[in-house]
C-alpha cells in the first residue's frame, strides 16, 4: 500500500519571530507492507505548539530533551489520527490513535515501548479534539504543573501567565477546583472576559494596559502569591518573583516572550528567591507520563460533571499549519491550538 503523503517543513532553522514564509508544504510517498510491523495513520487532529519553536532553531537548550527539527524534514508532533493499515497485532484497522504523530497526511510509525501511543475509546462522548488538548499532553502539563510542581493548598493564592493558552486556561480551572484564589494574565480585554466570564478566574487583567507589572501584581495580590505557573518570561517572572510569599513555588511550564527575543530574558532577583525560601522548577508534559492515566481518568471526570471547560481554536487543513503556528506568537489564538486535516 502507498500513499502520498503531504507534509509541512521549515525552508531554513527559525531564529527569531516565525512567519509562514519560513515553512513549505512538501509531498512524498509513504509505503506500507504486510511484512513491515508497522502501522500507518491517516491524521485527524494536528496539535500546534509554541515549544515547537526551539526546536526549529540551530542551538536551543531544549535540545538536551527534544530532536533539533531540520529544514525540509517532517515535523514530529502530537495529534489523533485512525488506522489504515496494520502490520501489529496490538492495531487494527479503524482504531483512533493518539500520540506522536507529525505535521503530515499520514504517519507511518513501528509500535515499541519507545513510541508514545495509545488508542483512544471513540465511545467516550469527548470530541476527538480533546486527545490532543485537555485529554492530552495540555491536560497532562497543567495537572502535573500544578498539582506536582505547585503543590497548592486550600486558600493558596496562584497567578498563572499566558492564561488563556492551552495550558494556562486549564491551570487556572483546576487551582479554582483546588480551593485557591486564581488570578491570570492575557494579551486582550476579550480573553480577559474569558477567564472571569467561562473559565472562573477570580480576576484576570491585560498585561498590555499595565505599564509597571510589580505594581499591578501588587494590586491583584495584595497578601502576595503562593504558586506562580509560568508560561512567559521576562519581566513577567521578575514581576512574579517580587510579589511572591515566603516558600512560594514557581512551575516553569514556558517562557514564551524569550523563545523569539533573547533580550527579554529573565534576570531574576536571588535575593528574592533566596530569602523567601522560593522554588523555581522546570518541566514538561512527559515528566508525568506514569500517571498519565490516572490525571486523564480525573480530568475527564471533571469535564463530564462540568467543572471544566475546554477551550479550542481549530484551523482547517494541512496548508494552515504554517499560520496557526504563527497565530501563536501574535496572540491571536485562544485556547487549544489545532489543526484539522479530515
Amino acid at each position: 500500500m502507498e500513499v502520498e503523503n503531504r507534509y509541512v517543513a521549515i525552508r531554513h532553522h527559525v531564529e527569531a519571530s516565525p512567519s509562514e514564509d519560513d515553512f513549505e508544504v512538501k509531498s512524498a510517498p509513504v509505503r506500507w507492507t504486510p511484512e513491515s510491523g508497522k502501522v500507518l495513520v491517516k491524521n485527524l487532529y494536528l496539535s500546534i505548539d509554541p515549544y515547537q519553536l526551539n526546536r526549529m532553531k540551530r542551538q536551543s537548550a531544549s535540545h538536551h530533551s527534544v530532536d533539533v527539527i531540520l529544514p525540509g524534514e517532517r515535523i514530529a508532533s502530537t495529534g489523533v489520527g485512525e488506522v489504515v493499515a496494520s502490520a501489529c497485532p496490538e492495531y487494527e484497522v479503524g482504531d483512533v490513535v493518539a500520540g506522536v504523530l507529525a505535521w503530515e497526511e499520514y504517519t507511518l510509525f513501528r509500535p515499541s515501548p519507545a513510541v508514545l501511543m495509545v488508542k483512544v475509546d471513540a465511545s467516550s462522548g469527548f470530541p476527538l479534539s480533546y486527545q490532543v488538548g485537555v485529554l492530552g499532553t495540555s491536560g497532562m502539563t497543567a495537572y502535573g504543573g500544578l498539582f506536582e510542581v505547585g503543590k497548592p493548598q486550600k486558600g493558596e493564592k496562584v497567578f498563572v501567565s499566558a492564561a488563556s493558552g492551552s495550558v494556562g486556561s486549564l491551570v487556572g480551572q483546576f487551582a479554582k477546583l483546588a480551593g485557591c484564589y486564581v488570578v491570570g494574565c492575557a494579551g486582550t480585554q476579550a480573553k480577559v472576559d474569558l477567564l472571569k466570564d467561562k473559565l472562573g478566574f477570580d480576576d484576570a487583567f491585560n498585561y498590555k494596559d499595565e505599564p509597571d507589572l510589580k505594581s499591578a501584581l501588587k494590586k491583584y495580590f495584595p497578601d502576595g502569591i503562593d504558586i506562580y505557573f509560568e508560561n512567559v518570561g521576562g519581566e513577567m517572572l521578575d514581576a512574579a518573583l517580587a510579589n511572591m510569599n515566603t516558600y512560594g513555588r514557581v512551575a516553569v511550564c514556558g517562557v514564551i516572550a524569550e523563545y523569539t527575543d533573547p533580550g527579554k530574558r529573565a534576570s531574576p532577583d536571588f535575593l528574592e528567591i533566596i530569602y523567601k525560601r522560593i522554588t523555581l522548577r522546570g518541566f514538561f508534559a512527559y515528566d508525568f507520563m506514569a500517571k498519565f492515566h490516572e490525571f486523564m481518568g480525573i480530568i475527564g471526570d471533571w469535564i463530564r460533571e462540568g467543572k471544566v471547560q475546554a477551550v479550542e481554536d481549530i484551523s482547517e487543513g494541512l496548508e494552515s499549519v504554517p499560520s496557526a503556528f504563527v497565530a501563536l506568537y501574535r496572540g491571536q489564538n485562544v485556547g487549544k491550538k489545532l489543526v484539522k486535516l479530515a
